[in-house]
């Protein structure tokens, strides 16, 4: 009988082994199989070999793709650009660079994505800045307010928000909200359910339960767009919580948000329609194209929406195309800087072009691992000829690419892997050169404010410090 006992055992712990390594196996056939970026593939599958329970838990919640899946269905897309009317831009009477319009023809063929001119955007650096405009906006609307963003937290500043939507919706104007689920996890559904109560339509986006966890969770809403009456709209880094305009645990919360009129809305309008269709509500009809006409300001805009069920990756595709063109400088001011492979090698080969290629990074963020991965690649930057920048006055969460004297972008993109690969993301792409020269002007600013890294100076930084960097440069890809 104890013969017998001990014979099962074994045979159950040896099955359970074999079959558990079959698993991994066919999990690392899978991931090969679907010919993704090598680098990526390749992190997966170190994951799965060197901790191999831990890798296939986090496989099951972050490694599989939605690439290529349908969200939308054909007649609803035709149904929602027909609010566009994209009509307004011309490019052989632009007055816009070659460059310009091959971007412009990008982004276009990427995401059918139209480029509209004689629009007019406010630049705005600092959350209480943001939050002073946005509310007057909202108290002061008449038909709807759409918003969209990865956190609304119900803090202080999320509270105020919150009280002037709630009286606009008991007002009678429509208020529509989308939250990124697992971005505003902390927030209370009290605080929710209190504005579901006045009217206000509030949605999770990819709500996080059992037995979606492992479907759902790395697929994360990134976007941050507002849209008041059609006429105004907002976009850029800063999300709803008090550490944008207080700081945090940082000295100070360095952002870039902007606030835009004209018929660039039409694009926003579409992007949070869609979302909104996405998670099973009906198209909103509020919107009319004719609530956004042209301004006296002529700055040619166009907005690319990115996420995991795109062909391309979008963004990354358009900021790859612009620093291809740069022919004098390239500036990004980026929380995390963590570049695909071909992102890195382009920035590398511009810099070794002599063209003034300078990256601004914060001195300390609010994420440790993807600090230490994201100085993982200031070396091979140095050896390139890339300035690197550590800004010492607080947390710089800005989000901008500036490219020569005509392109700008702006928006909630990251330059990292999740940003271009598993989120839902959306930057607008500003031509102009005042624009430009605007938010060159800012940048340069921000450099007094920053610490040229040295290349003598970053050689003989901590040992523990150079550890810590390879490691998280191992896991770069799936951060």
């Amino acid at each position: 009988m104890i013969l017998a006992s001990i014979y099962i055992a074994n045979w159950l712990y040896w099955t359970l082994n074999i079959l558990y390594v079959l698993t991994i196996l066919s999990i690392i056939g899978v991931i090969i199989s679907e010919n993704r970026n090598p680098v990526k593939s390749l992190a997966w599958i170190t994951v799965l070999l060197v901790v191999p329970v831990v890798g296939l838990g986090l496989y099951i919640l972050f490694g599989r793709s939605i690439k290529n899946k349908r969200f939308i269905s054909k007649r609803n897309r035709r149904r929602l650009k027909r609010y566009e009317h994209a009509t307004n831009f011309v490019a052989s009477r632009s007055g816009l660079s070659a460059e310009s319009i091959q971007q412009i023809k990008l982004g276009h063929s990427l995401v059918n994505s139209p480029c509209y001119s004689n629009n007019e955007a406010t630049i705005m650096e600092s959350g209480k800045e943001k939050f002073d405009v946005l509310l007057d906006d909202i108290r002061n609307a008449q038909k709807f307010i759409y918003i969209q963003y990865y956190i609304f937290n119900d803090d202080e500043i999320g509270k105020q928000v919150a009280d002037a939507l709630i009286e606009k919706a008991k007002a009678g104007v429509t208020v529509r909200i989308i939250y990124d689920h697992v971005g505003s996890f902390k927030t209370s559904r009290k605080f929710i359910k209190r504005m579901t109560n006045a009217g206000v339509e509030i949605y999770p986006f990819f709500k996080v339960t059992f037995p979606f966890l492992g479907s759902r969770i790395n697929w994360r809403n990134h976007r941050k767009i507002v849209i008041i009456d059609g006429n105004i709209g907002y976009i850029g880094g800063m999300n709803i919580a008090d550490r944008y305009v207080t700081g945090g645990r940082f000295k100070t919360w360095r952002d870039t948000h902007l606030r835009l009129k004209g018929p660039i809305i039409r694009s926003l309008n579409h992007s949070f329609a869609t979302d909104w269709h996405f998670m099973g509500q009906p198209i909103p009809e509020d919107f009319s194209p004719d609530d956004c006409p042209p301004t006296d300001s002529n700055i040619s805009m166009q907005l690319v929406t990115s996420g995991p069920a795109s062909n391309w990756s979008n963004i990354a595709m358009v900021f790859l195309k612009a620093i291809g063109n740069a022919k004098k400088s390239i500036y990004l001011q980026t929380p995390y800087f963590l570049p695909t492979d071909a992102l890195l090698r382009a920035l590398e080969a511009a810099a070794l072009s002599k063209i003034d290629v300078r990256i601004m990074i914060p001195r300390t963020t609010d994420s440790v691992l993807m600090h230490y991965a994201s100085l993982s690649y200031i070396k091979e930057c140095l050896q390139a000829g890339i300035k690197v920048y550590f800004y010492e006055e607080g947390m710089l969460h800005s989000k901008t690419l500036i490219v020569d004297d005509e392109f700008c972008s702006v928006g909630s993109t990251n330059f990292d892997f999740r940003s271009f690969e598993h989120n839902f993301e959306s930057n607008l792409f500003l031509y102009s050169k005042e624009f430009n020269s605007r938010l060159t002007a800012r940048f340069m600013e921000d450099l007094s404010n920053s610490t040229l890294v040295q290349p003598q100076n970053w050689a003989k930084r901590p040992v523990s410090s150079k550890i810590a960097e390879s490691l998280m440069r191992l896991f770069a890809p799936i951060l």
